[in-house]
């Protein structure tokens, strides 16, 4: 009997070591993407530009440990007959922010972003873009783990370090999202997405070269598949460049 409680502790030791490395993801050592894209159910254009980032988030030599790809639905089409559900205006405000780094005042959509900069040619010009990416050093480490989950909340910790001065961004991703458009420039047709932000944490501040612990409680929203979901963390500068990115399946 004690030598089966003593294999039986060890077994569980063994099952919780796993889920414990399951629940975590590291940064890798070359600098990974950040795709995003700002989109809007209101908008004829987007439908393609959806289906690309489908392309991506699917494609396993590419995702998640050279790009990870974002969409940021914004609210502007929204006047036109048509609420986008998964709008946010502050989608719509890191946008124009992200134009001004750039020092254009211009937003639209479909438009893609890789790094923080402006991505014209993704449909064509990704891959090239994407290499010459991962060439480069990464610029910021993060670990992101899973620590607890309730009904309606995630408990995640993450550890990071940055060269350089900057802010903790995490957000909370959904895929195999679909919508049946009712009104506007997309009226009968069924929209799918993937990569959506469905929560977004304020970001915090990032010091150079200091080392910084961050523990967050993620709201899961009512209506969202948890078999779909995903925690993404990143590290933006002072000047909207990104250092580092990674991506974790929440663990059920």
């Amino acid at each position: 009997m004690k030598f089966s409680l003593i294999a039986l502790s060890l077994l569980f030791a063994s099952v919780n070591s796993q889920a414990s490395e399951v629940c975590l993801k590291k940064s890798r050592s070359h600098q990974v993407a950040l795709l995003e894209l700002y989109t809007s159910e209101g908008c004829s254009s987007c439908p393609p530009a959806d289906k690309f980032l489908h392309s991506v988030s699917q494609n396993s030599g590419l995702h998640p440990d050279r790009v990870i790809p974002l969409a940021l639905h914004v609210d502007y089409w929204d006047y036109i007959g048509w609420k986008d559900p998964f709008a946010q205006h502050l989608f719509t405000e890191r946008q124009q922010k992200l134009s001004a780094y750039a020092r254009s005042r211009t937003v639209y959509t479909p438009e893609f972003f890789i790094n923080g900069k402006e991505l014209r040619n993704w449909a064509t010009g990704l891959n090239s873009e994407l290499e010459r990416i991962k060439q480069q050093p990464a610029l910021a480490t993060i670990q992101l783990r899973q620590t607890g989950m309730s009904a309606d909340k995630i408990s995640i910790e993450i550890d990071s370090n940055s060269n350089q001065a900057g802010e903790l961004y995490v957000a909370l991703l959904e895929n195999s999202l679909s919508s049946k458009v009712s009104a506007g420039e997309n009226q009968g047709a069924t929209l799918r997405h993937d990569a959506v932000a469905r929560v977004w944490i304020d970001p915090s501040a990032v010091a150079a070269s200091t080392p910084k612990k961050t523990n967050i409680t993620v709201n899961i929203p009512a209506n969202a598949n948890r078999q779909h979901l995903s925690l993404v963390a990143f590290i933006q500068n002072q000047q909207g460049d990104i250092l580092q990115a990674v991506e974790l399946a929440v663990c059920l």
